[in-house]
């Protein structure tokens, strides 16, 4: 439990033992913060509507998909950021940027965490599930905008032993955001409507682009 701790202290105040210094299995410990946490915040939002009846299917399922949300977005921009370190030179130092980058991660699922007492608060003073969406996404901002600049306290080292880091650094940060939102959209739903059936996978769904959805949400609840 104190190693825990220790560990969410380090990527929260951007401690530079880690990811300066190689340690075994500090990847995989980071990378075990990120599932858990991701994991207890993607319950919160499934939690939506109660978990009577076979909701509580809802809370599993959102649990499960949060943290491959995360993984998947992570994954898929990831060979292109090693082209592109490999490109600029800068392959030698990409151990580094790898730990920084999943420290990162990290921190993204502990913002997420942090904010379950407020998702739950959320959900027991609204009923409306477009505004819960709404609200969803904004956590979801929020913790990736934390996540962003912890990412770049990582960075930091990198970018003053070689400035090269930095337009790297950026064109991550740009990468992440675009796939992780579109990603967020296909693995839908997270919450699950109370009128809808509870399922993995919104069944019959579209690749419609996410970023319309987002603006028509928001156009619909300044309407209301």
């Amino acid at each position: 439990m104190l190693q825990t701790l220790s560990l969410v202290d380090g990527v929260l105040r951007c401690q530079p033992w880690m990811t300066q210094t190689a340690v075994a299995g500090r990847t995989r410990a980071l990378a075990v913060c990120v599932f858990a946490f991701s994991f207890l915040y993607g319950m919160a939002m499934g939690s939506y509507g109660g978990i009577g009846s076979d909701r509580v299917w809802q809370l599993l399922y959102s649990g499960l998909k949060v943290p491959f949300l995360l993984l998947l977005t992570f994954l898929i921009g990831l060979p292109n950021f090693f082209v592109l370190n490999t490109l600029f030179g800068l392959r030698r130092d990409f151990r580094e940027s790898l730990r920084a980058l999943v420290a990162a991660q990290a921190g993204v699922a502990i913002v997420l965490a942090s904010c379950v007492p407020l998702t739950l608060f959320w959900y027991a003073s609204f009923g409306d599930y477009s505004a819960a969406v709404l609200f969803n996404g904004l956590i979801f901002a929020v913790a990736s905008f934390t996540g962003q600049h912890l990412l770049r306290g990582f960075y930091r080292p990198l970018i003053l032993r070689n400035p090269r880091h930095g337009p790297l650094l950026w064109t991550w940060l740009g990468l992440y955001v675009f796939i992780g939102i579109q990603m967020g959209w296909i693995m839908r739903p997270f919450i699950g409507s109370p009128n809808a059936p509870v399922e993995f996978f919104r069944t019959g769904g579209d690749w419609e682009n996410a970023y319309m959805v987002v603006v028509r949400l928001i156009c619909d609840a300044l309407r209301r």
